[in-house]
C-alpha cells in the first residue's frame, strides 16, 4: 500500500511506544478510514483511536526561486491492549 509510507522513529514516538501508540508517516491525501483498515488487516491488530497531523511546511531557496517540499500526514495510532505491531518487537 503506498498510503503508508514507514514508520517514524524520533523521541515523542519511541515514548509513545510504551503506551501502546504507534507512529507512521502517511501520504497527505489518505483518511483515517483507509489507514485503519489496512492496519487492522495487515498486522493482525485491532485499532482502538488514531490521530493526525500535517508536518509543518519547511521552505528553502534554489537559486531565485522559493521552493515548498511536498508535506505528508502523521498519525498515531493506538492499539488495544495486548496487541503490537511486530516491526517494533522488542524481540
Amino acid at each position: 500500500m503506498d498510503e503508508v509510507k514507514y514508520p517514524v522513529l524520533t523521541e515523542k514516538s519511541i515514548r509513545l511506544l510504551e503506551r501502546n501508540q504507534y507512529t507512521f508517516n502517511v501520504d497527505s491525501q489518505s483518511n483515517k478510514t483507509k489507514i485503519k483498515n489496512w492496519i487492522e488487516h495487515f498486522f493482525d491488530v485491532k485499532v482502538i483511536a488514531m490521530n493526525s497531523y500535517r508536518l509543518p511546511e519547511k521552505g528553502g531557496k534554489r537559486g531565485s526561486m522559493i521552493v515548498h517540499p511536498i508535506r505528508c500526514k502523521r498519525m498515531i495510532i493506538t492499539l488495544r491492549t495486548g496487541n503490537s505491531i511486530p516491526l517494533f518487537s522488542e524481540q
